[in-house]
């Protein structure tokens, strides 16, 4: 794959694993070994004072050469917005984002108001279909959560949120290039 202007497409490398499995450190370490800018997507919100000092300590993490951005829904949006202005970006993660969604959409009802599972994977279709746009990009590093390997869940909602969080990994990774499964930080190459 050719980078900068030769472009053909952007990759996508999607990382799934248990939580506290190693996805994100290990998405981290290989994105920071591309050169050029840098963009984090970060789906957390500091609901509470102990998410609040997670996503500090995972700021200090990136270090000084990453750009944030905060988004709890957005995702698509701000890829066509930011993408074409980097040539990494590394959004994590994608199961806080789904919790984002289903919350807001718990809140005000308004499904037309969060953005859907198949608009983040048909923006990212349309990323890698349109290299002259995104000319720059070169790697979409894309963290989620495998919550599909334990119990089935007691309630109804949970059950809903294990469902559509198992159709988003799978949408992800059909569409990706590679794709790895994080087992007690190691990385099983998957795709």
């Amino acid at each position: 794959m050719v980078n900068h202007a030769g472009n053909r497409n952007p990759r996508i490398i999607f990382i799934t694993g248990g939580a506290r499995s190693g996805k994100s450190s290990f998405a981290l370490r290989r994105a920071e070994k591309i050169k050029g800018k840098k963009l984090f997507i970060a789906t957390a919100q500091p609901l509470d004072a102990e998410m609040e000092a997670r996503i500090v300590q995972h700021r200090k993490e990136r270090g000084p050469e990453w750009d944030t951005a905060e988004v709890p829904l957005k995702i698509g949006e701000t890829l066509k917005k930011k993408g074409i202005f980097y040539e990494v970006i590394l959004i994590d993660c994608l199961t806080l984002w789904l919790s984002n969604l289903m919350g807001e959409l718990a809140k005000t009802g308004n499904a037309a108001a969060v953005e859907t599972i198949d608009s983040l994977v048909t923006g990212l279709k349309d990323m890698r279909q349109s290299p002259h746009r995104f000319d720059n990009l070169f790697s979409i590093f894309i963290v989620s959560n495998e919550v599909g390997m334990g119990i089935v869940p007691g309630n109804k909602q949970s059950r809903i949120f294990r469902d559509m969080a198992g159709r988003l990994n799978q949408e992800i990774a059909r569409i990706a290039d590679e794709a790895y499964l994080m087992v007690s930080g190691l990385p099983l190459q998957v795709k």
